[in-house]
């Protein structure tokens, strides 16, 4: 792992109404396995300093540009900071890639389960996935409490992803509303297979005692909790 290091904000662009996402281009890049994230340090004309953990969201693929998206928290320093403040151009203190546990190395099936922005590293194992041509190997399942709350709705298709929903659904959609259930969860293990879970304390407890209801051993869960951190 680096140590600090200034990178350059190369873009920001919205993935919902309160969430950002923000390419950097890093000075001094290693390359990081999906799972693993970067500190972000900002510092204060007095000197005061604020850090955050955010999960890389962009592929490994040798670029020295990484993907960090951030979800706007109310009183949150850092994240209203990133959201009201930063453009293109601009500099920002980050240190990484940090993380050997909760990696995955695109070399084994994978069953990755998010809650609201739970997937962000989840989505740094999808596009891995699908850009070594080797998409077969993942499952994504992901709960939002509406259509308007998904992160990076435009990938999030096809065979290897499910969202659902749990507040408000798409008029179409036949499930409806409800939260993630063994129904959801159960045509998607294989057995056999490395299990992700990330979202809030409560999320992740609820996804874990499903995946285990529908057979999942507790030993293949890998699961990262996040609370509010602004």
């Amino acid at each position: 792992m680096a140590g600090w290091q200034t990178a350059t904000v190369v873009s920001v662009r919205a993935e919902t109404a309160s969430a950002r996402t923000f390419r950097l281009r890093l000075p001094e890049f290693e390359p990081h396995l999906p799972g693993q994230h970067y500190v972000l340090r900002l510092t204060a004309p007095d000197g005061y300093r604020a850090s955050r953990s955010y999960s890389v969201a962009s592929v490994p693929d040798g670029s020295p540009e990484i993907e960090l998206t951030v979800e706007r928290l109310p009183g949150g320093e850092v994240s209203e900071f990133l959201h009201d403040v930063v453009v293109p151009g601009d500099e920002l203190e980050v240190r990484g890639p940090i993380g050997g546990w909760f990696v995955w190395r695109v070399d084994r099936p994978a069953l990755l389960v998010g809650g609201g922005s739970g997937v962000v590293p989840l989505m740094a194992m999808l596009r891995a996935a699908r850009s070594a041509g080797k998409a077969d190997l993942v499952r994504l399942v992901v709960s939002v409490r509406t259509p308007e709350d998904l992160y990076y709705r435009d990938e999030i298709t096809g065979p290897q992803t499910t969202v659902v929903h749990t507040r408000v659904a798409p008029p179409d959609e036949a499930r409806g509303v409800d939260r993630l259930t063994t129904a959801d969860l159960a045509p998607l293990v294989r057995g056999g297979e490395d299990v992700f879970v990330c979202g809030s304390p409560g999320f992740c407890d609820a996804a874990t005692d499903r995946l285990t209801e529908v057979g999942v051993p507790e030993r293949a869960i890998r699961v990262e909790r996040f609370g509010p951190s602004g």
